[in-house]
């Protein structure tokens, strides 16, 4: 079973973090963000990246293999990226030429330090993204947004469509399935065939479930509002602390480290 047959909040029930107040992990992870994208470096963006992993593997206790399976979701776009911005983009000394195929390939330090602060940036706050999405379920989530208030009806629309995320990789994989033993995919155009189908059952699958949900809301005497538990434990004084020295920490290293640059 892959990581996404499984459902996140499998993780984020049973992680070792998840006694935690969300509003300091909540905090934490946005925080960790916020530092990323606006870091004008990239040894603060490779320090949050190198830290919070360790945090999500060592203290949440999330498997390696899941963590890894999820870093390798941006890889290839943020891969692609990286390679684009590093040679048609300018600035500062050449380096060294090479070629690719008969093709000659040049790169400038300028277009090295922005593709390497690109690329730890995106990892960085991935990273954060992933530390939020692990250890805290989504339905304490949508309790923060309220607790925030977030106009109700925006709330809604997000558990709605969050129930629905997952709806339709169950019916996909199961549709998927179901065409692989018939050999729907052993050829170019039968693949084609079987993508089309697979498509337009999902669209009618999808619509079927909404309609069920309707009625299985309608009968629990659902008043447009679904209401969500407000529970929360509260912060301890050593939590608030380690997050806020964390946090402290990473813009210290973003402050200091502002003007290094790795290519020069």
């Amino acid at each position: 079973m892959t990581f996404m047959e499984g459902n996140l909040d499998y993780y984020a029930q049973s992680n070792a973090l998840r006694d935690v107040n969300s509003y300091l992990k909540l905090v934490l992870g946005m925080g960790a963000i916020f530092i990323c994208v606006a870091s004008p470096g990239p040894l603060a963006p490779l320090f949050i990246l190198v830290t919070l992993s360790a945090i999500t593997l060592v203290f949440a206790k999330i498997p390696v293999r899941v963590y890894s399976e999820l870093l390798l979701i941006p890889a290839t776009f943020v891969g692609l990226s990286v390679i684009v911005i590093l040679f048609l983009s300018g600035g500062g000394e050449p380096l060294p030429a090479f070629s690719i195929a008969g093709f000659p390939l040049t790169a400038t330090t300028g277009s090295a330090n922005l593709a390497l602060l690109v690329l730890v940036r995106t990892f960085g706050g991935m990273c954060g993204l992933f530390f939020i999405s692990l250890t805290t379920p989504m339905v304490e989530i949508f309790s923060a947004m309220h607790a925030l208030r977030v106009p109700p009806v925006l709330i809604d629309l997000s558990m709605l469509i969050y129930h629905f995320i997952f709806v339709f990789i169950g019916q996909a994989i199961a549709i998927h399935n179901a065409q692989t033993i018939r050999q729907g995919y052993t050829s170019f155009r039968r693949s084609l065939n079987s993508t089309a189908m697979l498509g337009a059952m999902l669209f009618i699958r999808a619509w079927k479930e909404a309609e069920d949900l309707v009625i299985a809301m309608d009968s629990r005497c659902y008043d447009g509002r679904l209401e969500l538990p407000g529970h929360q434990n509260p912060p301890k004084p050593v939590a608030i602390a380690s997050t806020a020295v964390y946090l402290g920490l990473c813009i210290t290293v973003a402050i200091m480290t502002s003007t290094i640059v790795p290519f020069r």
